[in-house]
């Protein structure tokens, strides 16, 4: 199974000029816990999470009207392709502790968007990830400080 028989499309997205009250009422009105940062382009150059526009706001030094999406976007966002295997989004997912990963076409431009949920509805279609492939990565996702293929991969034991 591929990426593109899973994914999302199209996705809501902003730029990083967008407010992160408007951010936040994207994601109200599209139920939806992440938003896309693009450029003028439509390259990928960030995401906002529901949890990025909290701690931006908590502290109470930005105002979420006008606090840019920039400014609270993670900008190190990994990413798949279209063509891509499910079973090789997940692996992104579970090594990158991420729920949900944009999907971009050669040229790097948004495609759609696959999540852990997505993972999860399709757990019992063939060709897809495991129930089990699924759990075990949403643990490794959950799990607070290096997952064990992190620690390997730095030569540190797990």
């Amino acid at each position: 199974m591929t990426v593109s028989e899973l994914m999302s499309s199209p996705v809501v997205t902003c730029l990083q000029t967008t407010t992160l009250l408007d951010v936040t009422r994207l994601m109200r009105n599209r139920d939806c816990g992440c938003i896309p940062v693009l450029d003028e382009g439509g390259y990928v150059v960030g995401i906002v999470t529901d949890r990025d526009v909290c701690a931006a706001i908590a502290t109470g030094e930005d105002d979420p009207g006008r606090c840019a999406a920039g400014k609270a976007m993670t900008a190190a966002v990994h990413t798949c392709l279209p063509g891509d295997s499910a079973a090789d989004a997940l692996e992104v997912m579970r090594r990158f502790h991420v729920r949900r990963v944009p999907v971009v076409d050669a040229a790097g431009r948004l495609q759609g968007l696959v999540s852990l949920d997505d993972m999860a509805r399709a757990s019992d279609t063939p060709g897809a990830p495991s129930a089990a492939d699924v759990v075990s990565a949403m643990a490794d996702i959950c799990a607070h400080g290096r997952s064990a293929a992190d620690a390997v991969e730095q030569g540190d034991p797990p």
